[in-house]
């Protein structure tokens, strides 16, 4: 079975660093992006199933990535990350096509669990099976 891609953009190194840890031990293949411009670079080299994407990036801020992600490929899940108060973008992200928001900072076991729903939650064909 091929591996889910989870793309973490995010300008902050720390942030970066923990979930690309979190994702890899949870079997995902993961990629991360400092800025937009990589961000949809690696949208397009690797459609990933998955985006957890920054609201806040300097350049092209989590809108403009999560409008042009959509654009390339409007299959792709992506979770907004913001931080408080942030609430007219959090709007307009879920008017965009973001599934949800996490404020930070985030309680990282529930991002882990809500990342492992929308990549296997979806559908339960061999979720389940039984080794053959």
């Amino acid at each position: 079975m091929d591996k889910k891609k989870v793309l973490i953009v995010d300008d902050q190194n720390g942030i970066r660093v923990l979930l690309l840890e979190v994702f890899s031990s949870e079997g995902y293949h993961t990629f991360q992006a400092a800025n937009g411009k990589l961000a949809l670079e690696i949208v397009r080299l690797e459609a990933p199933d998955l985006v957890l994407l920054d609201m806040k990036i300097p350049g092209m801020d989590g809108l403009e990535i999560l409008k042009h992600i959509k654009a390339i490929d409007p299959s792709i899940k992506v979770i907004m990350m913001t931080a408080y108060g942030e609430l007219d973008m959090i709007k307009e992200a879920t008017d965009l096509g973001a599934l949800m928001h996490f404020t930070k900072p985030f309680d990282i076991d529930e991002m882990r669990m809500e990342v492992n729903r929308q990549l296997h939650g979806g559908n339960s064909s061999g979720r389940f099976a039984v080794g053959s």
